[in-house]
């Protein structure tokens, strides 16, 4: 079984690269995202001998060089230096905090309703639907056919290599909710979970979070790894007996 320092070192490991995102990884890792995404820089992973002041300033100069004005930083207690002190006496913004959860897979229960369901994506009409979805919950561009195709490609070639996957979740047979996972050294990274707000709180995230973890499990995960909103699925994560290993806080400068 994965330790407690096994969870610690894979959820400040946890990074996302967004397709068509650019990145540089020197005192800390920046992710230039792509339009589609809202743009901006989001940094994370701190691990620099300079001081906190210096760290800012090199993810500033590297945000403005790649032409934008938006900088998010996100702060957990594996960095090193500790940003968020900076980050405030410069006006950063607070604008959301979450828990880093894990469990055994096989450790956690979840309760489905009756009427809610969730399958894992298999086809581009599937991918439709997610991304229907996300355009909706993340406000983010929705794809054309050529994007939906590079998706439906991306998504079916992690899923024969047995890496990942994405699943869609239904109530009554209405696509409402979704989310993704990456297999890791025995984690499964859960990630992407997205409701749609009419069907928030009816059980739509329980089905997707039920099939993620099955799925997972059948590719051979034995840990859980996840980082839940506090304001939405937090509670859940914590009633379906996920253990809480500390929080992360994403700050906003404009720069």
């Amino acid at each position: 079984m994965h330790t407690t320092d096994d969870i610690m070192r894979a959820a400040a490991a946890w990074v996302w690269f967004p397709r068509d995102s650019e990145q540089q990884n020197d005192e800390l890792q920046l992710v230039r995202y792509p339009a589609r995404f809202g743009g901006g820089v989001r940094a994370s992973q701190v691990d620099s001998t300079a001081d906190a002041a210096a760290v800012v300033d090199h993810a500033i100069a590297r945000t403005r060089a790649w032409g934008e004005s938006r900088l998010t930083v996100w702060v957990s207690p594996s960095d090193s230096p500790d940003l968020e002190h900076e980050l405030l006496r410069r006006g950063g913004e607070l604008f959301d905090t979450v828990t880093v959860f894990a469990s055994p897979i096989e450790a956690i229960e979840i309760h489905i309703p009756v009427g809610r369901s969730a399958e894992v994506v298999r086809s581009i009409e599937q991918v439709r639907e997610v991304d229907a979805i996300n355009v909706a919950v993340w406000a983010q561009a929705p794809l054309d056919e050529e994007g939906l195709s590079t998706e439906f490609s991306d998504i079916s070639t992690v899923l024969a290599a047995g890496t990942g996957l994405r699943v869609l979740g239904r109530i009554d047979g209405e696509p409402v909710s979704t989310g993704g996972c990456t297999i890791v050294d025995g984690f499964t990274r859960l990630w992407g979970a997205a409701t749609l707000e009419h069907a928030r709180g009816r059980g739509a995230y329980r089905a997707v979070l039920a099939e993620r973890l099955r799925a997972s499990a059948e590719l051979g995960a034995r840990t859980a790894l996840v980082k839940g909103r506090i304001s939405t699925s937090a509670p859940i994560l914590a009633r379906a007996g996920f253990r809480n290993y500390g929080d992360e806080r994403g700050y906003r400068l404009a720069v």
